[in-house]
């Protein structure tokens, strides 16, 4: 295949990782995103994720790479990867206009010879149905003159045991030509590259990734709630489970799902069965309710602990401790800290946070104080609340200095007084 050219259309959490990896392994490689100020601050060897640093960026400008808004014929492209986000629309599809909106760039630029995967999450068949004319409208024939593929994204931000290249790549094609051409690209990035029948088996890989852990995660969610009714210590029922060598995997309860995964794939796939077949995807749905109302009960687990103080929740001021979606990342799309701050502030509590690693978060409309660890600063609280568990945190100080402490993540080293668990 030689040296292709490859622009990667997208550089968020998934298309720069991406782009690092493909510069790294001594491809040619041009970064694309319609958001301008993204671009001059790559341009200028600055990161805007925490998976890479400002010096893996610069490293990658002295490798060649470089950003731009858009590209041009005149880039000689290859190989074009679409990274673009896909949220939620309200009636429960994926919003697809970045992916339209890439396809049409990408047209005007596609070359015979040229491969384009899609990497985005959305339902089976948007590869074929909703990219392929777009890209079809300038003339070229996807499996005829060009080829088309969809390889599911698997980065997980803030993940410190696997790297790009550890994690097997799944890719399905148009035809198995389609396919073949992209399982060569990407074995150039990966040890090891799975390929199915077609691209609806890919598309349908990623969603089952995501509906799986979704579907568990609620498990474990609305255990949480009736154990602690029945007096259980679900954390050590759990630790005791996962030492079965099969048949089990551990998952934990939590404040909530967030991120850019689990709260919104799923419903991918559910709107798409009941598009297309008119039934409902019972197991996905019943996940979304038990995990949407978890900030509902973490609340009433504070409005517990304080009425055990003689506090009413509307005259206390609650600590929410560590307000991303996810352990060591800086990133709050989906945090369940913004539905927990916003139901604490509609019952007259003050809300105050502290994060290390958001360290300017804000919650909508909720005014909120920051608060620091500066001489057990923490006691100036009625009640804290850690959601996310950052390595930088030093919990056993955080629940000795704060009155009355909930875990949301079962971290905290049990014997602490004043310490409860979800």
């Amino acid at each position: 295949m030689g040296d292709p050219v490859v622009a990667v259309v997208g550089l968020g959490y998934v298309g720069l990782p991406l782009a690092a990896r493909a510069v790294e392994a001594g491809l040619r490689v041009v970064g694309v995103d319609i958001d301008a100020d993204r671009v001059v601050a790559l341009n200028d060897g600055r990161s805007h994720i925490d998976d890479l640093t400002d010096a893996n960026v610069r490293a990658m400008l002295d490798l060649g790479f470089h950003a731009t808004t858009s590209v041009s014929p005149e880039d000689a492209i290859d190989v074009f990867v679409i990274c673009v986000p896909t949220p939620l629309l309200p009636g429960g599809g994926p919003d697809l206009s970045a992916v339209w909106a890439a396809g049409a760039d990408i047209a005007r630029s596609l070359r015979p010879g040229a491969l384009v995967v899609l990497e985005s999450t959305s339902y089976p068949g948007t590869t074929e149905d909703e990219l392929r004319p777009i890209l079809e409208s300038g003339g070229l024939v996807a499996g005829l003159d060009f080829a088309l593929a969809f390889s599911p994204e698997r980065i997980d931000p803030g993940r410190q045991t696997h790297d790009f290249a550890s994690v097997p790549k799944v890719v399905g094609g148009l035809t198995p030509a389609c396919r073949d051409r992209a399982a060569e690209f990407y074995g150039r990035l990966v040890t090891t590259v799975v390929t199915t029948r077609g691209l609806r088996e890919a598309e349908m890989a990623k969603l089952l990734e995501n509906t799986y852990r979704h579907v568990n995660i609620a498990l474990v969610n609305e255990m949480a709630r009736f154990c602690h009714t029945l007096g259980i210590d679900l954390w050590d029922a759990i630790e005791a489970a996962a030492t079965k060598p099969f048949g089990f995997q551990r998952f934990d309860p939590g404040p909530g799902v967030g991120g850019h995964c689990i709260p919104i794939d799923p419903n991918y796939l559910s709107h798409y069965v009941k598009e297309q077949t008119g039934e409902t995807f019972r197991f996905v749905h019943l996940a979304q309710e038990i995990n949407a109302t978890m900030p509902e009960f973490v609340v009433a687990r504070v409005q517990q602990l304080l009425s055990d103080r003689g506090i009413a929740l509307s005259e206390a001021r609650v600590l929410l401790i560590g307000v991303t979606y996810k352990a060591d990342v800086a990133d709050d799309r989906g945090t369940p800290a913004l539905p927990i701050a916003t139901s604490l502030a509609a019952a007259g509590a003050q809300v105050m946070f502290h994060d290390p690693v958001l360290p300017n978060w804000t919650a909508g409309d909720v005014p909120l104080v920051a608060v620091q660890l500066i001489d057990h600063a923490f006691d100036a609280c009625d009640v804290a609340v850690l959601l996310q568990a950052h390595r930088v945190l030093d919990l056993e100080l955080i629940a000795s200095s704060v009155p009355a402490l909930l875990d949301t993540r079962g971290v905290v080293p049990r014997g602490i007084p004043g310490v409860a668990y979800l």
